[in-house]
């Protein structure tokens, strides 16, 4: 009788010649290597797909709560003027000791913002108002004009250039909020505080304020209209 012997699939053999030359440790971690690369490459082929398509695809959904009024204020005020203003921050930071491509950043920040000016009502008292005995001529006295603090436009306030050191960008990179922007938000806001404070602001929301009360005194019939701040 003919012993018959069976042989391994040739494919089998090539697979166990490998395991032998190379070790098991070795192999196993050639085996590792070669499955992670056939996944990259399975997922770069997926995510070619279009959106819909594409099982590993994001999708963004919103999960918000409600709304909810915090507070109701009435306001008594005139906004007589609005001032829109850009700045570019430029802000450095250094470390002592090291050079600025190891530790350190610099950040061209342009920061867009709006400064209004308004003249309070809702302080005057009752003589703040007086006609003339024909009902003529009107006197109205008005505290003086006063800016709101700025209100950056964050949609169109952004980072135009930041070069960082070695270290920054791996402290980033393990950051919940790498590249945060508050320092630069409130870097900003307080130029443009400043700046509107000697942009004449002020002296044109009086002005505005003025004309509007003359235009409505006179729809009531009064011929002179004197406005003063104090």
């Amino acid at each position: 009788m003919t012993d018959v012997k069976e042989r391994p699939a040739r494919g089998q053999g090539a697979f166990r010649s490998v395991r032998r030359r190379l070790g098991l440790p070795a192999f196993l971690v050639t085996l590792l290597v070669g499955f992670i690369v056939l996944a990259l490459v399975l997922v770069g082929l997926i995510n070619l797909l279009p959106g819909k398509f594409n099982p590993f695809g994001e999708t963004t959904k919103d999960h918000s709560g409600p709304v909810m009024l915090k507070a109701v204020q009435d306001l008594s005020r005139y906004e007589a003027v609005s001032g829109t203003f850009q700045v570019v921050v430029d802000l450095e930071k250094d470390a002592k000791f090291l050079p600025d491509a190891v530790r350190g950043q610099r950040t061209l920040f342009v920061g867009v913002g709006q400064v209004g000016g308004f003249v309070e009502f809702g302080g005057i008292g009752q003589d703040a108002i007086q006609t003339s005995p024909d009902n003529k001529s009107v006197t109205i006295k008005l505290p003086h004009a006063r800016l709101a603090p700025a209100a950056l436009d964050q949609k169109n306030s952004h980072v135009i250039a930041q070069d960082k050191g070695l270290f920054d960008r791996f402290g980033d990179f393990f950051s919940s909020n790498p590249g945060d922007q508050q320092q630069l938000y409130v870097l900003a806001t307080k130029k443009i505080d400043d700046a509107a404070k000697t942009a004449g602001l002020v002296e044109r929301a009086e002005r505005n304020t003025t004309g509007m009360l003359q235009g409505m005194m006179r729809s009531l019939g009064y011929t002179t209209t004197t406005v003063t701040y104090a």
